[in-house]
């Protein structure tokens, strides 16, 4: 897992985007916000080299994400990234001040089924090196116009096979009550209509925590189609004065 910097200053922002996430995709929360942004990599992603075997559990993913959050005290997470965040707050409960987490996948439950099932298509397509179906699987959640996003996501995901079947029924946080001692400020962000990202593992996640607060936005793809609104709301959450 490698880190790229922008901005300079306080505060310290660590994003941790989802399982493939595309360059761009991966920078899209971090626009806007105030001090410096720490974008990550994961393995397997752009020009790191593949994970290694049995690394695509939240834990070992949240133990890889730690040495990266050293002198953050906020981060954002997307999909995977937010998955990760929750596993790592269960076990650390006190490792940051603010907290996103956009569009989780699940906490404490499996994604629900129809979820699960649009993954493990996708897994066997990237195994099979069936990339017009991982194609088309991607394009349908996907708002039309974005015919570049969709092929750069699907060579993203052609190397993450193994990565999306090991996921797709993964549990970040098998005990909900461990997110209960967690003392940061949480703002969670839902979609309707994403079926990757139904809304109730966001709902469980907002309920879970003691200070959070939910945001739903009425699309399938918030981070596209309402990019400005996330941006300002990102921005005004993490501008915040420190808590005393």
């Amino acid at each position: 897992m490698t880190s790229r910097a922008y901005g300079s200053g306080d505060p310290r922002t660590v994003v941790v985007p989802g399982l493939g996430a595309t360059a761009g995709e991966a920078r899209i929360p971090a626009s806007g916000l105030p001090g410096t942004r720490v974008v990550l990599t994961l393995p397997s992603h752009a020009d790191e080299p593949d994970a290694p075997p049995d690394y695509w559990t939240y834990p070992a993913i949240a133990a890889d994400l730690a040495p990266a959050l050293a002198g953050a005290r906020q981060a954002i997470g997307v999909s995977l990234g937010a998955g990760a965040l929750c596993t790592l707050l269960a076990n650390a409960p006190d490792t940051l001040d603010r907290v996103v987490l956009i569009l989780p996948a699940a906490i404490s439950r499996p994604r629900p089924a129809e979820s699960a099932k649009r993954v493990l298509e996708m897994a066997t397509a990237a195994e099979t090196g069936d990339r017009a179906l991982l194609r088309a699987l991607v394009a349908q959640d996907t708002p039309s116009g974005l015919d570049t996003y969709v092929d750069e996501r699907t060579s993203a995901l052609m190397r993450l096979g193994s990565a999306l079947r090991a996921v797709a029924e993964q549990v970040p946080v098998p005990d909900l009550a461990a997110l209960a001692e967690v003392s940061a400020d949480v703002l969670v962000v839902a979609a309707t209509g994403d079926r990757l990202h139904p809304p109730e593992p966001a709902e469980e996640a907002a309920a879970a925590f003691p200070r959070a607060k939910l945001v739903r936005f009425d699309s399938p793809a918030p981070l596209v189609t309402h990019r400005r609104e996330v941006r300002a709301l990102l921005a005004e959450f993490l501008a915040l004065p420190s808590k005393p």
